[in-house]
């Protein structure tokens, strides 16, 4: 264990924000130690939640795919960016609010269970809300583009550049609100990690205060940098995207610093 000094330490956590790809998996495959920290906190009823920016799947569908890989939480504990940005727009403006999206089912499914309307006519839509899409056309980008240049808010499920594959990283999110931005002078509105929003929402779902919380997460400039931002209990791990070179140049830093989650199990359990 390697903990930074802290008016705070793991003895005054309470519960857990947990980030997914590069923490409890890699792609297909899980990272060891994942299974046993959740199982962990299950059976201590430990209120955690999986945080994650990718919109791209519901919650059902990514509790799916962890309970593939023997990592076991029901789709109520994984958060995604995907309703945390239906959730803002609704409270904002309200059910019945046209939207114009961009994304993949975790998105749009969201948007449609907050009652939102979407629609594809860029003279409608009062928000513009882009997540990954795998399928994104220029087509889209060009009905986004003119809907934001409209008056539409301007709103970015995630701002990760980049997503890591087995090849390496490929475009992520960020890289979308990028060329919209470039294309219309507006930057987006980011709803998930490192900005507040997403946080507030995940602690909300809990019902824990921020001293009383940590989040752990693989990357510096989102996990990190979002969760100080909002004043948790910051614990980086070297299983996912962020190299121990890069740590050494992040500041502030993290609270907390371990190879994966069976090292911080470890230190969990002699707290």
């Amino acid at each position: 264990m390697a903990e930074t000094p802290t008016h705070r330490t793991l003895r005054d956590v309470r519960g857990w924000i947990l980030d997914m790809d590069g923490v409890l998996y890699r792609d297909t495959e899980p990272i060891p130690g994942a299974a046993e920290f959740i199982d962990h906190l299950r059976r201590e009823a430990t209120p955690f939640a999986c945080l994650t920016n990718n919109s791209t799947l519901t919650s059902e569908q990514y509790s799916r795919k962890l309970a593939n890989m023997g990592i076991h939480v029901p789709a109520s504990q994984v958060l995604t960016s995907g309703p945390a940005t239906a959730a803002f727009i609704r409270s904002e403006s309200g059910p019945g609010t046209p939207v114009l999206a961009i994304g993949e089912d975790g998105v749009m499914q969201a948007l449609r269970e907050a009652e939102l309307h979407l629609t594809q006519d860029y003279r409608q839509a009062r928000y513009v809300v882009v997540g990954l899409d795998r399928q994104i056309t220029y087509d889209k980008l060009r009905a986004a583009g003119l809907a934001i240049r409209n008056g539409a808010r301007f709103i970015g499920t995630n701002p990760d550049r980049t997503l890591p594959v087995p090849e390496g990283l490929v475009p992520g999110n960020g890289a979308f609100l990028a060329a919209l931005e470039a294309a219309t002078d507006v930057a987006p509105f980011i709803i998930g990690k490192p900005e507040p929003p997403i946080f507030h929402w995940a602690l909300a779902h809990l019902g824990l205060k921020p001293e009383e919380t940590a989040c752990v997460g693989d990357r510096l400039e989102t996990d990190v940098l979002g969760g100080k931002r909002v004043g948790l209990y910051t614990v980086f791990v070297l299983s996912g995207v962020s190299t121990a070179e890069q740590l050494s140049h992040f500041q502030p830093g993290p609270d907390a610093v371990f190879p994966s989650l069976a090292e911080l199990l470890l230190a969990w359990k002699k707290r």
